[in-house]
């Protein structure tokens, strides 16, 4: 399956040996000496006839975990895992048949199993850290299945092949040429390899028509193109400088990967050059350059590393200078498995794959972020863009977060490697919402409703009879939404697209209360016969402070009730002024100008009436009752009776004008507007709580969806002909 790839992830891995490999029969040796160059395609068959041969049970079970290995390094993760199992079954003592063994059940999505035999691997090397990431990785792949990120992803089905298409890299600075490592008819290396059973791999050349289509693809210059693997090219961004992989092999040997390089005169390209650090038996390749090319990360054995293929980088004085010592990108972000495939994006951020870290089987793509104190941080780029299959030979459009990456994941896929697309889509944030009369719950129109954002921004919008009023949003902005109309207190919602992961329209109600009607005060206790404020009463008097400095032009009255059972201390009269006097000098300490304030005690006096809303909390009343001492007297139960001197007893407040002007405003000639982003913007720095008329915030909370209902309603007459 895997051809340049597959050569670079498995290159000069070692085989198992035993001392018993000089007594077996010449097939068996054939097949391993196949196996140690790297043949593991050609090895399979040699294999096969060597296990129908063997008599041995031993020796049977030696050559059935070899055959393991070859489908498992040619990707046929199904056969793979069969001839593991058998192993197993068998009770081979090698412990690191339970890591493959798992590794192909997790790439087969059988989590539970896979988890298992991780640890019984772990049991005996517990201090396996690839072991243990790949363990871990069994429950991230669940939590991120559950949770994609907000890429899209898309087969690009233009040119995607059977055979393996891979490492794509843009050939231009518009991003219309693309260059792609494929092992498809046409390649000039046209011979089988005997690790994959396909073609040697060549870069290909396509082009974006007007159409937004992907030309056909066709191989580069003969000069490019060997009889060898040549791939993952990095091409610079006026198309006329390439770097890329060639991998050499001969019968008997495999000679090394190196990077190389060759520039374009005019529609022809010179004959490629080696980069200086190349030499036999070293892995020297998956070049990514800077933009200046003053930098390159690339993918290397070389001594001095963490175990298996790590990242390295090389930098120099100028285009044209030599390319200094290179160093290794250091145990952050190298593992003891293989890093490959580096993207270089600027010198604080590259992208790259691994099978070392935390990740969901195979390769996974990771992006690296250089942190102030000159520290990698290391992030799994999740699903969709990873999958159990490998994933791969990320490349960006510039600074957009979209561009294209290699998976050989089944679905979707067209067969072997196939390149995507992806992107991820601009987060777009609304908010709808209706207008509604605190009273009754119907809508209010004629409401200017203001929108202000933590950026500057000052919308407005005027409801029609539907009460419904709408604004787009901004990402990572905190908004407060503001109603405004004469004979209402001004409404109020608190909305933020801050630390929103995805695109959301927000659903709100902004409820108004009517002046003409006194406004209850829910929750204003006293101990009996007192009016000091007990402690549950200041978060009411809170929210009505702010509605106090939401509407700072009105002047109100504290209104204050008590049942209709008489008190023998003092008067209810009395005991209600001085429960009135408590709230106006608690609001007066809150900084509420005092020539806005009147207390007034009512005491029995003005027994409460039903409204719709009371009505149906309660099945002994109806919307219309007055809650009279006679009235009261007439309930049969006593718990009913109790209930309506409670709902009797209450504080509230009622407009008195709504003309005032405070005193350091007047003459400062503020315009309502000037007015409204005042009070906006200390809402903002006040960071308060999601509200609506500011007096019962649990009320309106409730609300909401009653709002949200009427909405949907309202929309659907609004489409009525």
């Amino acid at each position: 399956m895997k051809v340049l790839r597959i050569t670079l992830l498995v290159l000069f891995i070692a085989v198992f040996t035993n001392p018993l490999h000089a007594q077996r029969r010449d097939l068996v040796a054939m097949a391993d000496k196949t196996f140690e160059i790297g043949e593991y395609y050609n090895a399979i068959d040699k294999y096969k006839k060597a296990y129908k041969k063997e008599k041995d049970r031993l020796r049977k079970t030696e050559i059935s975990y070899k055959l393991g290995h070859c489908y498992r390094l040619t990707k046929q993760v199904t056969r793979a895992k069969a001839q593991y199992y058998r192993v197993l079954k068998r009770n081979y003592p090698d412990p690191m048949v339970h890591f493959y063994y798992a590794e192909m059940l997790k790439m087969n999505g059988e989590l539970k199993e896979a988890k298992e035999e991780y640890e019984a691997y772990l049991t005996e090397k517990p201090e396996d850290q690839l072991a243990q990431f790949a363990y871990q990785g069994c429950d991230s792949m669940l939590i991120w299945k559950e949770n994609p990120t907000r890429y899209e992803i898309e087969n690009i089905r233009d040119f995607n092949t059977r055979e393996n298409d891979f490492a794509p890299y843009f050939g231009s600075g518009d991003y219309r040429e693309l260059y792609i490592t494929s092992s498809r008819e046409g390649a000039e290396g046209n011979k089988l390899h005997g690790a994959t059973g396909e073609s040697f791999t060549d870069i290909f050349f396509t082009r974006l028509d007007n159409k937004q289509k992907w030309s056909v693809p066709v191989p580069m210059d003969r000069v490019i193109s060997s009889m060898y693997d040549d791939g993952v090219p990095w091409v610079s961004s006026d198309g006329n400088r390439i770097y890329f992989t060639r991998c050499r092999f001969d019968k008997v040997e495999e000679l090394g990967c190196q990077i190389m390089m060759s520039t374009k005169a005019g529609s022809a390209w010179s004959e490629p050059t080696a980069f200086p650090l190349a030499h036999d038996s070293v892995v020297i390749a998956h070049p990514s350059l800077s933009e200046d090319e003053l930098t390159m990360l690339f993918v290397s054995n070389l001594y001095g590393g963490y175990g298996g293929k790590d990242i390295w980088k090389v930098s120099r004085e100028s285009a044209s200078g030599n390319w200094g010592v290179p160093d290794n990108m250091g145990e952050i972000v190298n593992s003891s498995g293989d890093e490959m495939f580096p993207y270089f994006k600027n010198d604080s951020l590259f992208y790259f794959s691994s099978n070392g870290h935390l990740g969901l089987g195979g390769l996974d793509i990771f992006e690296s972020r250089l942190q102030p104190d000159g520290k990698w941080i290391v992030e799994n780029m999740k699903v969709p863009l990873n999958s159990e299959a490998d994933d791969f030979g990320i490349v960006f459009q510039k600074q957009d977060k979209q561009g294209y990456f290699t998976s050989s994941r089944d679905e979707g896929g067209r067969g072997g490697d196939d390149i995507y697309s992806f992107v991820l889509p601009v987060k777009r944030f609304s908010v709808s919402g209706v207008v509604l009369n605190e009273n009754d719950q119907l809508p209010i129109d004629s409401v200017n409703v203001r929108l202000i954002g933590s950026e500057g921004t000052n919308l407005e919008y005027i409801t029609d009879s539907t009460g419904i009023f709408s604004f787009n949003l901004k990402p990572e902005t905190d908004y407060i939404l503001v109603s405004l109309k004469r004979g209402f207190l001004n409404g109020k919602f608190r909305e933020t697209t801050m630390g929103i992961p995805d695109s959301r329209n927000f659903e709100v109600s902004l409820v108004m209360a009517p002046i003409e009607k006194p406004v209850e005060l829910p929750n204003i206790l006293y101990d009996l016969a007192k009016w000091d404020l007990r402690p549950e009463s200041l978060v009411a008097l809170d929210d009505l402070v702010e509605t106090l400095e939401d509407n700072p032009n009105i002047t109100i009255e504290l209104m204050s009730h008590t049942d209709v059972r008489p008190f023998s201390t003092m008067s209810n009269l009395e005991l209600s002024q001085r429960r009135a006097q408590s709230v106006v000098d608690y609001l007066m300490s809150k900084d509420i100008e005092g020539d806005r304030l009147k207390a007034r005690g009512y005491g029995p006096e003005l027994p409460r009436s039903i409204d719709e809303l009371m009505a149906e909390e309660y099945d002994f009343i109806v919307a219309g009752d007055t809650l009279s001492k006679e009235f009261i007297e007439a309930l049969e139960n006593n718990d009913n009776q109790e209930i309506a001197h409670q709902i009797n007893r209450r504080t509230e407040f009622r407009v008195l004008s709504t003309d005032y002007v405070p005193r350091d405003k007047l003459n400062d000639g503020m315009d309502l507007d000037q007015q409204i982003l005042e009070m906006g913007q200390k809402e903002l720095n006040r960071g308060g709580r999601k509200q609506g008329t500011g007096i019962d915030a649990e009320v309106n909370k409730m609300r909401k969806a009653a709002a949200k209902e009427k909405i949907g309603k309202i929309e659907t007459i609004k489409k009525l002909p």
